[in-house]
């Protein structure tokens, strides 16, 4: 849904190269004036379109599925592969619902910041993300971006930090394994209830929490209508559930949202985990490093259904206000200036989330005599 062509893809031997860790030779104000003006423009009536656009796929969906999946002959196998079916394209499309949440928090959907918090709001709520409490903590991951103390989101461990069942986990088939399901089936969960993967606090970390330690005090009410948010469609799933039945709320909605939170919390895995890229300590951390620190990744059709947040994820963190249908753009008009500071990795999505289960473990400094120890890369031994 982006504009423009694909991008080329880069062969994985390239990609695994370390990108530069050194001062870039430009700056945010020139690589800004390679984009064309049009791309920083948002248009509501382009932005709703989108919305519009996903809702109207789920609601199709979700008509064929209750209407016609239990009239389907033969077998309760058949039924079963046809709800797994309508689970995995609904879960999708409601991540890139959620995507349009996460663009409204950048007031990237419109250019009244009202009106990008009521949408997103909304639509976050919808699928049990807190709206609010999420904003800024992810803001606080943009302002901070791989930098090994500051940062919010994947924080990787030190290699001090890491035990030896997390050594063993991800050095044989099976350990790996059931961390990648751990990972994308609770994780986010995970995330937003014991602040796993993100920062360290003094004291608990906890996103539904207006009093945690992730929040400024003008921002508890915020958080505290998020709760409500939450808490009032979780209110509408229970009343379902008594009306309809768990088992149905579970194969219309909760199959999909369990789908849409793997692939929200996959997506920003790999964007921020990737054997090329440096972690910073504050000693050689400065923003533009860290905002180049990512990495674009290609997931296909998904990329697409996705509003490409996948693919054009480095130009995201560079300028958070362009919207999605523009980054495409923005991402072919930066790549010459960024040259080998820009990183895209084509490898297929399950080989990258196993190789760098394996091979980004923890972070540490290189030991070579005089090298920069503040610059920290990614190792498994």
């Amino acid at each position: 849904m982006g504009a423009g062509g694909r991008m080329p893809i880069v062969p994985p031997s390239n990609a695994l190269d370390r990108a530069p860790s050194s001062k870039p030779p430009f700056t945010i104000a020139e690589i800004k004036k390679s984009i064309p003006p049009h791309c920083f423009q948002r248009s509501l009536i382009t932005s709703f379109s989108y919305v519009v656009y996903d809702l109207l796929i789920l609601s199709f969906l979700f008509y064929a599925a209750t209407s016609y999946i239990h009239l389907l002959p033969g077998p309760p196998a058949l039924s079963a592969f046809a709800w797994l079916l309508y689970a995995y394209v609904q879960g999708c499309v409601l991540a890139g619902v959620g995507v349009l949440a996460h663009e409204c928090s950048h007031n990237a959907f419109s250019d009244y910041q009202w009106l990008n918090d009521t949408v997103g709001f909304i639509l976050h709520s919808a699928i049990l993300i807190p709206y609010f409490s999420w904003k800024q903590s992810h803001r606080t991951h943009h302002s901070n971006t791989n930098s090994i103390e500051q940062d919010v989101l994947f924080v990787p461990q030190r290699k001090e930090g890491v035990g030896s069942l997390a050594k063993y986990m991800t050095n044989n088939p099976i350990g790996r394994t059931i961390t990648i399901a751990t990972t994308l089936t609770i994780g986010w969960p995970l995330y937003l209830i014991f602040n796993i993967y993100g920062r360290q606090y003094e004291s608990f970390a906890y996103h539904f929490d207006p009093y945690s330690p992730i929040y400024s005090k003008w921002e508890q009410f915020q958080i505290f209508l998020s709760d409500m948010g939450v808490l009032s469609v979780g209110f509408v799933l229970y009343r379902l559930a008594l009306a309809k039945g768990i088992g149905w709320v579970m194969c219309v909605y909760g199959w999909p949202l369990l789908l849409t939170n793997g692939y929200l919390v996959l997506i920003a895995w790999l964007q921020h985990t990737h054997p090329s890229l440096p972690h910073y300590e504050l000693t050689e951390w400065d923003w533009l490093k860290g905002a180049l620190s990512t990495v674009d990744r290609d997931y296909g059709i998904l990329n697409k259904v996705f509003h490409n947040i996948t693919d054009t994820h480095v130009v995201h963190h560079l300028f958070s206000t362009i919207p999605h249908y523009h980054a495409m753009e923005a991402t072919k008009a930066i790549k010459p200036m960024l040259g080998e500071y820009y990183r895209f990795d084509g490898t297929s999505v399950m080989s990258s989330v196993w190789r760098e289960v394996k091979e980004c473990l923890y972070v540490e400094a290189d030991e070579d005599e005089g090298a920069n120890k503040g610059v920290l890369w990614f190792r498994n031994k």
